[in-house]
């Protein structure tokens, strides 16, 4: 019989997260490594991994940082060279990284005649484009390792349309690119999920809106359209990626679980 405690065991697996320094990135590291699990951890060059190694340390897992810029297809086909011809197994791909840029990127925040193809294009590259290039660059390795599983991190806006009442009086926004390639990243979870059956499972998880000091009168209204009544933290992410990593969800692909506070459930 298995137990729980054996099915979300990750000892002896290994996973690689993109975005593994920003804020979500640094909790799903975290999680895999109190599981047991081995890391690969990339993201931005000139990151500093310091204070996330501190924590990880602690865990007693091996753990490679890579520097990758993934707008950049060289540097991709780069680290996925390095990851394929490295020995040691990869069983988990957690594609996490995403272009959300700044208000000082012209073209992205603002408004719809003002949106730029070059900020469409640049969100493109790192939401969809390199997520596709990864998992086709590692679907083999991560066939041969077994226990196959690869996380698309996506968005709610994959699935609702922005209310644009909640960024009154503030200088955030909803770019169209942003949106779209996070709906992208779930038709493609779908997509992938049948085409590396039996071997991988494909599944992505959409987080509500996360907690990072906006304006209060965004935070308000925000909080005022969801059921539980709060904005996330990024530890509300770690029972899902727990399930979906482990072998909790071995009879799960081809899904998009949302963990937004019942968000879209109006």
């Amino acid at each position: 019989m298995k137990t729980i405690q054996k099915m979300m065991s990750l000892k002896g697996r290994s996973a690689l997260i993109t975005g593994a320094n920003g804020s979500i990135g640094r909790q799903m590291a975290i999680t895999i490594a109190e599981l047991g699990g081995d890391l690969v951890l990339v993201d931005m060059p000139g990151r500093n991994y310091d204070d996330l190694l501190t924590v990880i340390d602690g865990f007693g897992v091996n753990v490679t940082c890579i520097d990758c810029d993934l707008e950049d297809e060289n540097a991709r086909k780069e680290l996925i060279s390095n990851i394929n011809e490295h020995p040691n197994p990869l069983n988990i791909l957690i594609n996490n990284a995403a272009f959300v840029s700044t208000t000082h990127l012209k073209g992205w925040l603002t408004d719809f005649e003002g949106q730029s193809l070059d900020a469409w294009r640049r969100c493109m590259e790192v939401n969809l484009t390199a997520v596709f290039d990864l998992s086709k660059g590692l679907a083999r390795k991560i066939k041969l390792s077994g226990h196959g599983s690869i996380i698309n991190i996506a968005s709610i806006y994959g699935v609702s349309g922005p209310d644009y009442s909640l960024y009154d009086d503030t200088d955030m926004g909803n770019p169209a690119a942003y949106a779209v390639s996070k709906g992208g990243l779930i038709q493609l979870t779908r997509w992938l999920s049948t085409t590396l059956a039996p071997d991988i499972r494909v599944n992505s998880l959409s987080p509500g809106g996360v907690f990072r000091d906006q304006p209060n009168e965004f935070v308000q209204r925000y909080e005022a359209k969801t059921p539980l009544g709060r904005m996330a933290v990024e530890e509300d992410f770690k029972g899902t990626v727990t399930y979906l990593a482990s072998d909790l969800s071995e009879y799960v692909t081809g899904q998009n679980i949302l963990v937004d506070g019942g968000w879209t459930v109006w």
